[in-house]
Parts: structure tokens; C-alpha cells; sequence
């Protein structure tokens, strides 16, 4: 099997991480809007994560802080997506929400045109789990577990055999040049190869949507680029849809779009 196959047939269903999404997927959830109002978007060009009129905010004392204000995001497969504000502007909050981490005050997460907003803990735990990859700023390792190791666990929880597992693991850091480095564990790593690991374990279980926050944000320049080529070429191998948070705008430019946070809206960027 190419690299390039070794990435995307899990996600056209061929590999063995799609084998058992009958088994793994979240019970059937209706996939219209609360309301009965109809996504604005044809049926058969749907984006695969769409925030609708999202809204959050803290109580801040006897105040109130308005983080989101019916903010709008749809973000399509293969479509790489840069969130840059300020800190403090909301995007990990946004990235929360989007990720089901987090419920909003208001609004809707459709994630494959499914409405989450009424899902049990436990559908949106499986959700995550076979649809959503994370990837932070730092790598959050499990430093008693070699690379391989760390990339074999999501799949096993996710219920593949350890021989199914360690296969796809091998493949994937070997697509982002850790073939020598399999066997390390995080304490001999470099901070670009523990993040590459860190990529290799989001995307194990074929997600469909990608969540980076500041996933280069604690590298050196030169291994920045690196892990961000690394990042992007999975997007674009395996038709990812991808959101990620960074403060870079050189790495900014390089993806499809760029948005940002201005009052609490999701706004484009030129």
C-alpha cells in the first residue's frame, strides 16, 4: 500500500476503521433542524460541520461576557479553515462547541447534517470519537507509552483489535517521517516530532473534522513548517474538513480560508 492510500482509504470506507462504524456510530438522531426549518444548503452539497447562530457567554460576577453572538461557520471536506483573533476573542470557545466539548448557549452544532443539540452525553461522546479529531498546542502524550503506543489507544478504545490498530498506526507516522521513531517515547521525542505523533493520533480513527488549536504555536519557525506540512497534507489526503486556531498568518495564508471573531460573529477574511 502507497502512503497516500495508507490515508485515504479509511476514510472511503475500505480500511478497517470503517468496517465497524455500524457498530461504533451514535444511535440515529433526526437530521433536521430544531423547528423543522431546513439547512440552508442543497442536500448533496451539505458541509460536513456547520455552527449556526452560535452564542455563548460567562457570567463574570453579577455581569455578563458575551463571547459568541449568533456566530455562523460552515466548513465544507477537504477545506482547511484559519480561525485568527486575539486572544481572548473566543476561539477556543468556538472550537469547544464545534467539537461538542462545550454546549452552546444558543444556536446549533450540524455535524453531517445532524443536529447535536439534542443528543445524550453518551451519543456525543461516540461522536467524537469517530467523527471529530483534536489537535492543541501541546501534545498531551501519554509519557509512560512510545509513539506507536500513543497512536494504537484511540483505536483500540474505539474497538479495533491491537493487530488492526498497530497497522494503521505504523502508516500513519511513517506518512509523517517517524518510521525511526516508533518505538521512542515522548521524553525522547523532539517538540515537532511529539506534535506529529499528537496529528497521527487525531486523525487515527478516520475522523471527518479536524480541530487544531494552536497546534504550532509552541515550535520554533522551523519546525512550525514542518509540522504544518505535515498537517496539511493530511488534510488534503484524506479530505479532512479542518478549522485551526492560530496566531500565524504566514501559516494562515497557505489554507482555503481565513476567518476571524469581530463582536462575536464568524467573519471572512480577505
Amino acid at each position: 500500500m502507497n502512503e497516500a492510500a495508507a490515508i485515504t482509504e479509511p476514510r472511503a470506507g475500505a480500511g478497517p476503521l470503517r468496517k465497524d462504524a455500524a457498530s461504533t456510530a451514535p444511535p440515529p438522531v433526526s437530521p433536521e433542524p430544531a423547528g423543522g426549518d431546513e439547512l440552508p444548503f442543497p442536500q448533496d452539497d451539505a458541509p460536513v460541520l456547520f455552527l449556526n447562530g452560535i452564542e455563548r457567554h460567562y457570567r463574570q460576577g453579577a455581569g455578563v461576557l458575551e463571547i459568541l453572538k449568533g456566530a455562523e461557520l460552515a466548513v465544507w471536506p477537504g477545506q482547511s479553515v484559519a480561525l485568527v483573533a486575539p486572544s481572548g476573542a473566543g476561539k477556543s470557545t468556538l472550537l469547544h462547541i464545534a467539537g461538542l466539548l462545550e454546549y452552546p448557549d444558543a444556536g446549533e452544532v450540524y455535524i453531517e447534517r445532524v443536529a447535536t443539540s439534542t443528543m445524550s452525553d453518551s451519543q456525543r461522546t461516540r461522536l467524537r470519537r469517530t467523527e471529530i479529531g483534536f489537535v492543541y498546542q501541546f501534545h498531551h502524550l501519554l509519557p509512560e507509552f512510545s509513539a506507536i503506543e500513543n497512536v494504537i489507544l484511540p483505536q483500540m478504545i474505539r474497538g479495533l483489535s491491537r493487530k488492526e490498530a498497530a497497522n494503521r498506526a505504523s502508516e500513519l507516522l511513517n506518512y509523517l517521517g517517524l518510521k525511526d521513531r516508533l518505538t521512542h517515547r515522548p521524553s525522547q521525542l523532539s517538540g515537532g516530532e511529539q506534535q506529529r505523533v499528537a496529528i497521527a493520533r487525531a486523525v487515527a480513527n478516520a475522523p471527518r473534522i479536524l480541530l487544531a488549536d494552536e497546534p504550532t504555536g509552541n515550535l520554533d519557525p522551523r519546525t512550525s513548517e514542518r509540522v504544518f506540512g505535515a498537517l496539511t497534507q493530511l488534510v488534503r489526503a484524506s479530505g479532512l474538513a479542518m478549522i485551526c486556531a492560530t496566531h500565524n498568518m504566514d501559516i494562515a495564508a497557505r489554507m482555503d480560508r481565513r476567518v476571524t471573531l469581530r463582536d462575536g460573529a464568524v467573519v471572512e477574511m480577505e
